[in-house]
């Protein structure tokens, strides 16, 4: 019988998703875990897997098209099987029977081509009018190109990963020009203001943070962990890993959130007005840096999921949404969050509240700093300062300081993020 597949939803707050791409086509054999499409949402560009098995019987939506979250967008059969939309509740196709417009089709009666705005852009207030996917502008970058002088072959002009490395593949063999020789430049004081469109992730985080600050009355507790024995105990566990699969700090900070958070269950919540929802589930969400914002991957169960494997699947989440190839289950389901700055030198900071979370860790690096031992004399430490941002309509300063001193007395004695 034929079955419906439906946009899926990648990441609390979003509403609807662009397909960039259609990687499966009527009378394709579909099963689970094949890619069925790109999605891009305001993060990253996510493929989607098939959760059904069967053939590809109709596309619903066109590549380019943006889709509110949990419409349809394919049907899946057996081959050869007759579809009815309306006793499958569908009660318009959702695609033209026309591919999506592109620059060399004619456009229909009554409708205008879109022209492209006076600064080259397209009208989509992209910055530079660049329209690229999360993976080719970091490729793009990876290879020290110019992604606005790259041609692209995807929906609307997109860039694609193809794209980049025709270029730089057209670029390398391409005979060199001469350079100018190295002197000296002047350094021009001033220059023009410039006004730039800001890209869907960046709005995105504004208006998910502002939304945070203003919603959500925040306060902060910090303490400072002696990270010595952490340290040791990472060295260790490396010392029998493979060169690639190297436990990190952040590994261990996360797991000590997740430890603490199921003695707190008011941080491990959310408050949505009327009622405050403790979580059942220990998600934990880590910060991911990317070249145009940030977004957070999640880690499953961090309180249960054993520490080498939690390692594991982290490096593998993070490779992902670094290459923007998140897949939907990297990105859902947050409870809590960490971000850690270690890796900026960072003494400390203060994070804001990922909603509909209560709380997120802001970790500063570890360093050897003078310390006083428990004798009096002065000796060289390893420490590290963490604050928690919490939300004051859940918790309070008293149970905010007891979580942050149960998250330093593990750290401190980390055998227990063992067991």
């Amino acid at each position: 019988m034929a079955e419906i597949v439906n946009m899926p939803k990648l990441g609390f707050d979003m509403k609807e998703g662009q397909l960039v791409k259609w990687h499966k086509q009527p009378g394709d054999a579909v099963k689970p875990g094949d890619i069925l499409a790109d999605i891009e949402s305001d993060k990253a560009t996510i493929e989607v897997e098939s959760y059904v098995t069967g053939t590809v019987l109709k596309l619903l939506v066109n590549s380019g098209d943006l889709v509110p979250i949990g419409a349809p967008i394919m049907v899946v059969g057996a081959a050869g099987e007759s579809v009815d939309l309306a006793a499958l509740g569908v009660a318009a196709p959702a695609i033209a029977a026309a591919p999506a417009q592109t620059a060399s089709t004619p456009a229909p009666a009554g409708k205008p081509v879109a022209t492209p705005t006076p600064d080259g852009g397209n009208g989509h207030g992209l910055p530079g009018g660049v329209r690229a996917s999360p993976l080719a502008k970091h490729l793009a970058n990876e290879y020290g190109l110019n992604v606005a002088q790259i041609m692209g072959s995807g929906p609307q002009g997109r860039v694609t990963k193809a794209d980049v490395q025709a270029f730089k593949e057209g670029a390398v063999s391409a005979p060199a020009k001469s350079r100018p020789a190295p002197g000296f430049t002047p350094v021009v004081a001033g220059g023009e203001d410039q006004t730039l469109p800001a890209s869907r992730i960046r709005q995105r985080i504004a208006a998910r943070m502002s939304e945070s600050k203003q919603s959500a009355p925040h306060f902060y507790v910090t303490v400072e962990v002696d990270m010595e024995a952490a340290l040791n105990l990472r060295k260790d566990l490396n010392a029998r890993r493979a060169e690639d699969d190297k436990i990190t700090v952040n590994d261990l900070i996360v797991k000590a959130t997740a430890v603490i958070l199921r003695q707190f269950p008011n941080l491990n919540a959310s408050f949505n007005g009327e009622t405050t929802i403790r979580h059942g589930h220990v998600n934990v969400g880590i910060a991911v840096s990317l070249d145009d914002g940030l977004m957070n991957v999640v880690s499953k169960d961090a309180d249960v999921t054993p520490l080498t494997m939690m390692a594991t699947h982290h490096r593998e989440m993070i490779a992902r949404a670094r290459a923007g190839k998140v897949r939907p289950d990297d990105v859902d389901g947050e409870t809590f969050a960490v971000s850690n700055l270690g890796a900026y030198d960072v003494e400390n900071f203060v994070a804001i509240i990922n909603p509909p979370s209560a709380g997120i860790l802001a970790v500063g690096s570890a360093r050897q700093v003078p310390v006083v031992t428990k004798d009096g004399a002065l000796a060289v430490g390893w420490r590290m300062k963490a604050t928690i941002s919490a939300d004051h309509r859940v918790t309070d300063g008293a149970e905010a300081a007891k979580f942050m001193q149960a998250f330093k007395q593990i750290l401190e004695d980390p055998l227990r993020l063992l067991m």
